[in-house]
């Protein structure tokens, strides 16, 4: 278990200046309990109803990311104080349903699920290589009572992923809902996949991986294919930023990514993630090939229209030393950096809470897969 601690923000030329934070920990998700070998994938909403809903993928036969994979859900109605029961909220046997990337509809209040399904026997390489039984399909599921009930799981693979793609991953992490500008109410969701590129090397072939994005214009009931980035990056977590103090909707997607310098990219969307800039590096943000987790805050400085937040474990060498960066300058630089866990760490999700920030993500002594932590962060 990770304790309980007491930390500084260190800062360097900031406006922010140092602050002092409080942090509260529990493991929410253990290896081996419930009937699960390994608990993957964390994501995590706060609902109109101020629930905390923690998602994740229970493995029940290992780490690997193919195989008798469901989705867990765990509530919290104090934020995060205490926690439900865990529940089961989709089982397809010993079937794949994975990557849990949440969003909540702040108009209707309705909690969308993008997932992604496979066949328990097709694994990413052969995916990739299309020498699969099947392929990678888009699913959505959604609550519309604060995550007590869920709806079946809903295929929109046709409008949601070229057909000529191989592997494809919600998220994982969160969607956001665009909250200014001409597409306001917009729900937009980061997803990657796989392509056929004669100039890629992925899985030993001639493929390549790219980001993209899915939206739905119309509360959920419908999922369109949005633009696509590439080359190189994968895995990808999505903010509304202010670039030009328009608040026009413009969005920013940090990727990661595959250009062999260890370090995230980011790209910048006009139009609700239609079209995309292209994909740039940010020199630091350091990664060692993982997924992160970004949001905008607002709620910690009054006098600030919001500042970004991005966690992801902070080397170039292995998945470890889990810190948060901040930004005031809409991405540009990430000047503030606070380091939650030195230890093992992998996959994450955050999200915003009055005054806090609650923080789910991979942690374990011996490697990151032993349990999925959550923390609270609230300024003193």
């Amino acid at each position: 278990m990770i304790l309980a601690s007491l930390f500084l923000w260190f800062s360097t030329a900031s406006a922010i200046g140092q602050y002092f934070w409080t942090v509260d920990s529990i493991p929410l998700f253990i290896s081996g309990e419930d009937g699960y070998d390994t608990y993957r994938i964390p994501a995590m909403v706060w609902t109109n109803k101020t629930t905390l809903l923690a998602f994740c993928e229970g493995r029940k036969t290992g780490s690997g990311d193919a195989g008798n994979i469901d989705i867990v859900m765990k509530r919290s109605t104090d934020n995060g104080g205490t926690w439900s029961e865990q529940r089961v909220i989709w089982d397809d046997g010993e079937n794949t349903c994975g990557n849990p990337c949440p969003v909540v509809d702040r108009v209707t209040g309705e909690i969308f699920l993008l997932l992604t399904h496979n066949l328990g026997d097709d694994h990413e390489a052969d995916i990739i290589r299309k020498t699969a039984e099947s392929t990678r399909t888009v699913w959505v599921m959604s609550s519309k009572d604060d995550g007590l009930t869920w709806s079946d799981p809903r295929e929109i693979t046709s409008t949601t992923k070229d057909p000529s793609w191989g592997w494809y991953a919600t998220g994982p992490g969160n969607g956001i809902q665009i909250e200014n500008g001409p597409l306001k109410d917009w729900l937009v969701i980061p997803c990657d996949h796989s392509y056929e590129d004669e100039n890629g090397n992925v899985r030993g072939g001639p493929y390549e991986y790219g980001s993209h994005s899915i939206y739905s214009k119309d509360h959920g009931r419908n999922w369109e294919l949005g633009g696509v980035i590439r080359p190189k990056v994968n895995e990808c977590a999505i903010v509304e930023i202010d670039a030009d103090q328009s608040r026009n909707g413009t969005l920013l997607m940090n990727m990661r990514s595959y250009f062999g310098d260890h370090r995230r990219t980011q790209a910048i969307s006009y139009d609700g993630g239609l079209s995309w800039t292209e994909p740039q590096s940010v020199d630091e943000l350091v990664e060692p090939v993982c997924q992160a987790s970004m949001i905008s805050h607002d709620r910690f400085d009054i006098n600030q229209d919001h500042m970004l937040l991005f966690l992801n474990p902070a080397s170039t060498t292995t998945r470890h030393n889990m810190s948060i960066r901040i930004s005031e300058d809409n991405g540009k630089t990430w000047p503030v950096i606070q380091t939650l866990n030195t230890g093992p760490s992998a996959y994450s999700s955050m999200v915003e809470l009055p005054g806090q920030v609650g923080i789910l993500y991979e942690a374990g002594v011996e490697n990151p897969y032993e349990s999925i932590i959550f923390h609270l962060v609230s300024k003193l």
